[in-house]
């Protein structure tokens, strides 16, 4: 198993051979009419890299709201940063691993780079949009 799982992360990091590195060598597909699997694999990498950075963004965002109210506390009751580094850090953990296992139900076939960064894409957003509520705070 654990040769499979190495398999597994391998492809998983080579997704990005799937998509060009540099914008001018990037093919040009119509994602909203993707037809070929190669198309809908560079569709589901364009939409796992746009989640990605919209995270980082809410990222800096929530992180500076604990900052804050880790401000607001003495020096012993302070950890909001520190917690949400500790969450992030075992969220990611199970994002890739998740989508790693998701990524089996077409191990080895075309589809798998898709697949895998669908799953990225749709956790991604999810946690982009938990830490968006949590830097709001309760209400």
């Amino acid at each position: 198993m654990s040769s499979r799982y190495g398999l597994a992360t391998t492809l998983l990091a080579g997704l990005t051979f799937v998509v060009p590195a540099a914008a001018e060598d990037e093919p040009e597909v119509d994602c909203q009419n993707a037809m070929t699997q190669f198309d809908m694999n560079v569709c589901s990498q364009r939409d796992y890299e746009k989640a990605d950075k919209s995270l980082n963004a809410q990222w800096s965002k929530t992180k500076k709201v604990m900052a804050d109210w880790d401000a607001e506390l003495d020096a012993e009751n302070k950890g909001a940063v520190e917690a949400l580094l500790a969450a992030q850090r075992a969220w990611i953990q199970y994002r890739d691993n998740q989508c790693n296992a998701v990524g089996y139900s077409v191990w080895g076939g075309s589809m798998y780079p898709m697949i895998v960064s669908s799953c990225l894409a749709d956790l991604t957003a999810k946690r982009t949009k938990e830490l968006e509520e949590l830097a709001n705070g309760v209400e």
